[in-house]
């Protein structure tokens, strides 16, 4: 089943630099907590941009990044850059330090298989850290429903969580990883949510995702065009106080 938010269209360059400005702060600071050092090998799981993947470039001795589609990898990096589908593919050879996937199991219908891959590609001692959406968990655009125009951002959001489960999607998956980590066997397991709240990154991810979506949207009789039209309008004249989905990071060392 193929990914609804394509890498290969244009709007995904403006999805991706949302989500760094959104989320990069926290994730780097999960990663540091992992105690990185020089010597470790790392693994980036569907990297998208080159963020995360040159931060740990910077600071450790290699770095794979990987992703089903690299588009948006390519160019003279600090790091390894391989396709590769965490749902269908073995791992790649060799026992990491430290894993990271953000924003991709919950995408994945193979995610408990995906799991268990990531898992038995840490060394002994080796640690994971696991970052996904839980659009259920808080389902709005808009959490201040005051208005019309919220109530069509929300509405909007539904259609975008429906082509989400069509897609196989796991919508509470977030909340679950704790759980799922402790089952996978690992120890020191931790997590804690970010929710950015009208943060202007907001709406640069959600106008790209809405530009993104909008023909799904239309066909599966979720949206109109003028309801998108009326939708974007109303993002850009900086009115609404948009909110993506809360992002659970969890972290797990495997023994």
């Amino acid at each position: 089943m193929s990914y609804l938010l394509d890498n290969r269209r244009t709007e995904a360059g403006r999805r991706f630099a949302a989500i760094s400005e959104l989320f990069d702060a926290t994730t780097f600071r999960h990663l540091a907590a992992t105690g990185i050092a020089p010597d470790w090998r790392c693994w980036e799981v569907g990297a998208g941009s080159p963020a995360v993947a040159g931060w740990l470039a910077a600071r450790c001795a290699y770095v794979l990044a990987t992703d089903i589609d690299t588009t948006w990898l390519g160019g003279d990096q600090p790091f390894e850059v391989r396709r590769h589908d965490v749902a269908a593919d073995p791992p790649p050879g060799g026992d990491f330090d430290l894993i990271h996937a953000r924003l991709v199991l919950v995408h994945v219908p193979e995610r408990a298989a995906a799991l268990a891959s990531l898992v038995d590609a840490l060394r002994p001692g080796g640690w994971l850290v696991v970052e996904d959406a839980d659009p259920a968990l808080q389902p709005l655009s808009c959490p201040d429903e005051a208005g019309p125009a919220q109530e069509l951002a929300n509405r909007i959001r539904r259609g975008f969580r429906t082509l989400l489960a069509r897609r196989g999607a796991e919508l509470d998956y977030g909340r679950k990883l704790p759980r799922l980590l402790r089952d996978a066997g690992l120890t020191q397991v931790r997590a804690e949510a970010w929710f950015p709240l009208t943060a202007p990154a907001n709406a640069v991810l959600e106008r790209a995702t809405v530009e993104q979506l909008r023909g799904q949207l239309v066909d599966a009789g979720l949206a109109t065009e003028d309801e998108i039209a009326e939708h974007l309008t109303n993002v850009d004249n900086g009115r609404l106080d948009l909110a993506p989905a809360p992002l659970i990071s969890a972290t797990g060392r495997r023994s």
